[in-house]
């Protein structure tokens, strides 16, 4: 089975491409960072006995695409499974972001994964299952102030991702979207987490924990995952309640964490 991450260098794309390279499937691995590939495809190959290649990329540049596909077709490689995981966040007020960061969050989340899925969606195996999976965020199910476009870009996805699992299924094409809470992918994510005390902690995920059973619930034909009891708790309390009180109790919420790491960057 042949494998795509974009995002790979990063945490959740390093911690797919492990649970990957465990079950023996071979990786095309793409992110921006030339370094980050690299680490990651010597580290799989000492410990794996796969197949790894790389291609460095930004995914939002349409010249760079066409380049990465250019080489899969030149090697004649066949895609079983995309795993869509490059995505980007500017959290804050929205008049406080500026315009190129609040743009940057629709071209990498929304415009970048449309462009690659359509583009990968060429490689698949004819009369063989092609699989997707849609990194979401638990962010996809609330409006949130102060991650507003961040929310939303999320909330595309996860729609996205049902609607085109609904079109492509007879196909054999299966899409899932996966939904999952806080993950320490960066310093500032941990920070992220840390800030908001107990709620960020409870809601926090295991990187090779969710990367396992994401995989495990997409050979099932799941349509989406929310890892996490409590996360699955808030996500139906977000639809029984009204809006207005979800957008209000987040609002507190995110202005007290921001507040927090604020002040703890002050004190540093």
């Amino acid at each position: 089975m042949n494998a795509v991450i974009t995002g790979a260098a990063g945490g959740l794309g390093r911690a797919f491409a492990v649970e990957c390279a465990k079950r023996g499937y071979n990786l095309i691995l793409t992110d921006i960072s030339k370094e980050g590939l690299k680490t990651l495809k010597d580290g799989l190959l000492r410990r794996y006995d796969i197949n790894v290649i790389y291609f460095t990329c930004d995914l939002t540049d349409e010249f760079q695409t066409d380049k990465f596909k250019e080489y899969l077709s030149i090697r004649n490689i066949y895609i079983d499974i995309l795993f869509n995981v490059a995505g980007i966040d500017h959290e804050g007020a929205f008049a406080t972001r500026s315009l190129e960061q609040i743009n940057s969050i629709v071209r990498v989340n929304i415009e970048a994964m449309l462009r690659i899925t359509y583009m990968m969606m060429d490689f698949k195996r004819k009369n063989e299952p092609f699989r997707i999976i849609n990194v979401s965020s638990l962010a996809s199910l609330f409006p949130m102030p102060l991650k507003a476009v961040y929310a939303a870009s999320k909330r595309f996805i996860l729609d996205f991702s049902y609607a085109l699992n609904e079109e492509l299924n007879e196909k054999n094409i299966y899409v899932l979207s996966l939904c999952p809470g806080g993950l320490a992918t960066t310093k500032n994510a941990i920070d992220g987490m840390a800030v908001q005390g107990f709620f960020g902690n409870a809601t926090s995920n295991r990187l090779e924990v969710v990367a396992r059973r994401t995989i495990d619930k997409s050979l099932r034909k799941r349509r989406v995952y929310i890892p996490g009891i409590l996360n699955r708790i808030l996500s139906i309390a977000g639809r029984l309640l009204p809006v207005s009180v979800v957008v209000r109790v987040i609002h507190s919420r995110w202005k007290r964490a921001l507040y927090s790491r604020i002040h703890l960057r002050e004190t540093l």
